[in-house]
């Protein structure tokens, strides 16, 4: 059998000239072709190797910095380059900034051929470490060892991990130390469980083998100053199960919320799955503006708690609200935004496809005194019909907070056919928000746009923008 071409190729003194698609860098091949590049950042001049040809680029990581540039700072975490969680850690973040919004704009004006009345600066994040209010860390047996580790003669035993996985490779655990996402008590948390589980021979996942007892943790803190712990095994062992839980009660007596769930199934997702309390309560709480939201181990809610405040301030701005509207919240989640504007609202209605998302709406709703909002479970292409409007009402403004996919062209086209004075699209894919831009074009003009970083030292950004109708 023949031996396969060798196709990679070195380019020297390379500029990159931008920030790209998911963070990576962007130049120029001596042939023409765009280069997107990994670990660098704009200004940087590198020599690099490409791995990857396609008929008009290259994808190419850097073999020598021939010049650093102005844009750098120095990463703050030790895990910097293995984890693939803070990739913009090595650019300062004023300049984070920059290319976040400008790639904002330039999605809506490339993708979405609309132009924007108004647009705000991007709102940068008051933290720029240490925002997350939820982690989820895996459990493994067969932990990411590094190349030094590797080459060496040493018998490596200690191949227990607690921590993200290795970008592009599934079954590789990084043992995280220190992690700059989230504020205490998380990272005491995470190394506690694993030194004690490693100590008293509780056994890792291996997710190649489906073996082992402990699969992940997660962690949710609040602006409340609560926290809760969620342990994953795989099986029921009911002493060692009990062993760790009464551990993690011992060194954290002040957690509110313990759970955990037997999951032996091939993925380690937990909607489908019975959640037990074994100790504290079942929830924490999340508090805005006066406004309590009860946090279940299943509940969404935005990870960065000031920012999306701020996000939600901005969307109700947007809004413009007099106290007469009808509004109508669309894949609304635990119904936060429809309980935020609903006080300068006439009524507010939400609709989420997830029945248990719906169910804590109302919770939280009921929970506050808020009795001017209805929430609705069901699929929104299908439950967002003109019969539900014809009971409901029509609505005089639509806010739309949709996944990264945008909405389905069905949902647009109903926006279309109400037609309602306002619309503010709250997007966290700019890409897929324009897309929806250009289909609502016809009709509807951009007024104001703002991109809100929810995700400092990565390149997520969020972006609200607020549509009215043509003359």
């Amino acid at each position: 059998m023949a031996r396969r071409k060798n196709s990679k190729k070195t380019f020297e003194n390379v500029e990159v000239l931008d920030a790209g698609s998911k963070g990576k860098g962007i130049g120029r091949a001596d042939d023409g072709r765009v280069l997107i590049i990994d670990q660098v950042v704009p200004g940087d001049i590198v020599d690099v190797t490409t791995y990857k040809k396609r008929k008009s680029y290259y994808q190419a990581k850097p073999h020598q910095f021939v010049k650093l540039s102005s844009k750098r700072t120095e990463p703050v975490c030790q895990h910097f380059g293995v984890c693939g969680g803070c990739k913009w850690q090595n650019m300062a973040y004023e300049h984070q900034l920059f290319y976040k919004e400008k790639e904002v704009l330039e999605n809506i004006k490339r993708i979405g051929k609309v132009e924007i009345a108004k647009t705000h600066p991007i709102l940068g994040s008051e933290k720029i470490y240490f925002y997350r209010n939820k982690m989820e860390f895996s459990f493994s047996n067969s932990r990411w060892l590094t190349e030094k580790e590797i080459s060496s003669e040493v018998d490596i035993t200690d191949k227990n991990a607690l921590g993200f996985h290795i970008p592009g490779m599934w079954d590789k655990i990084l043992n995280l130390e220190k992690c700059h996402l989230q504020g205490d008590p998380s990272n005491a948390i995470r190394n506690k469980v694993r030194d004690f589980a490693t100590e008293h021979d509780l056994e890792f996942f291996n997710p190649r083998d489906k073996t082992g007892l402990l699969r992940t943790l997660m962690i949710r803190t609040s602006s409340t100053g609560e926290f809760m712990i969620l342990i994953q095994f795989f099986k029921e062992q009911k002493e060692k199960r009990k062993l760790l839980l009464d551990y993690i009660i011992k060194e954290f007596p002040e957690v509110n919320s313990l759970l955990y769930v037997i999951n032996e199934k091939g993925n380690d997702t937990i909607y489908d799955q019975e959640i037990f309390t074994y100790y504290g309560e079942d929830h924490i709480f999340e508090e805005m503006e006066g406004l309590k939201f009860k946090i279940n181990a299943k509940s969404f809610y935005q990870t960065n708690s000031e920012q999306a405040y701020e996000l939600y301030k901005i969307a109700r701005s947007f809004a413009n609200l007099t106290g007469e509207e009808l509004v109508y919240d669309l894949y609304t989640g635990t119904g936060t935004i429809a309980q935020f504007v609903a006080k300068k609202a006439k009524h507010v209605v939400g609709i989420e496809a997830i029945p248990e998302a719906i169910e804590d709406a109302k919770s939280n709703a009921k929970l506050n005194g808020i009795e001017n909002t209805s929430f609705f479970a069901g699929d929104m292409k299908k439950l967002f019909t003109s019969e539900f409007i014809a009971e409901h009402g029509q609505p005089d403004v639509i806010i739309t907070d949709p996944p990264r996919e945008g909405m389905h062209k069905d949902v647009v086209q109903q926006i279309l056919n109400v037609k309602p004075k306002r619309i503010v699209y709250v997007s966290c894919n700019s890409a897929t928000q324009a897309r929806d831009l250009e289909l609502m074009d016809e009709f509807y003009k951009v007024d104001e746009s703002q991109a809100v970083d929810m995700f400092p030292q990565t390149h997520h950004v969020e972006n609200v923008v607020c549509l009215s109708l043509k003359a």
